[in-house]
């Protein structure tokens, strides 16, 4: 192949906006959801050991990620950090989280829903009316 044909081809799989193409699809190996996990964008990631070892189904982008992760941050930030789009880090944080390498902390309610007390006594006070 040719200098310019190689950079025709590179032109293929890059776009000047949204950059590469291909990249994220080929990280995931075409997978949209995660095998496990629903991280939420402040759900907060912490890696479960100091460093991932390089094994089967490991790539850089989830040795990267635990890396990261030795401080909790939430998935939003490590999209950030990665500068990878949000649906490839949910699906590489659900292969990390399967192998055990990180733990994920889901955002609590603000508040707790309430009891069926209250509901009864809402609806008592509208039979009253």
């Amino acid at each position: 192949m040719t200098a310019p044909e190689a950079a025709s081809t590179e032109d293929q799989w890059v776009d000047d906006h949204a950059g590469p193409v291909v990249r994220p699809y080929a990280m995931t190996r075409g997978r949209t959801k995660p095998v496990r996990g629903r991280f939420d964008l402040i759900s907060l990631v912490l890696a479960t050991r100091a460093s991932a070892s390089p094994e089967v189904g490991v790539g850089p982008e989830h040795v990267a990620i635990v890396g990261l992760c030795q401080r909790a941050l939430s998935v939003a930030e490590v999209a950030a950090h990665l500068n990878l789009p949000l649906g490839t880090i949910r699906v590489l944080l659900g292969d990390l989280l399967e192998r055990h390498l990180v733990e994920v902390r889901e955002p609590r309610p603000a508040t707790a829903p309430p009891d069926e007390s209250v509901f009864e006594a809402v609806i008592n006070g509208l039979r009253a009316l």
